[in-house]
């Protein structure tokens, strides 16, 4: 009989709650992306950030270390550059605008009214 690993979810609402002022990507229209293997074998999105094959872990004076350079080791979601308040800033942009208390949401009330 085998056992069935379940998803590891890090998200919660669409927000990454391990990382403190994480902000939220809900209603941004940008989905949580779920952890991937690079090439060098290295987990990149699990918030774990330990892995036996990263080049961190087995650094020598010999390791290159434009080795971990490019986009195949940023997570496009739980990546803790997100928490920069110029990355808070494009997600923020990214939702739809708020009500004031006096407008409907979605219907022009002072239509007509003057």
């Amino acid at each position: 009989m085998s056992i069935l690993k379940k998803k590891q979810r890090i998200d919660i609402d669409n927000t990454l709650p391990h990382q403190i002022n994480a902000p939220s990507f809900k209603n941004t229209g940008m989905e949580m992306q779920a952890p991937f293997v690079n090439s060098f074998g290295v987990t990149i999105g699990d918030s774990k950030y330990l892995s036996k094959n990263s080049p961190l872990e087995n650094w020598s004076v010999e390791t290159d270390p434009a080795v971990m350079s490019g986009s195949e080791w940023v997570h496009p979601t739980n990546d803790i550059g997100w928490n920069t308040p110029e990355n808070v800033m494009l997600l923020e942009n990214l939702k739809p605008p708020k009500a004031s208390p006096f407008m409907h949401p979605t219907i022009d009330v002072s239509r007509d009214a003057d």
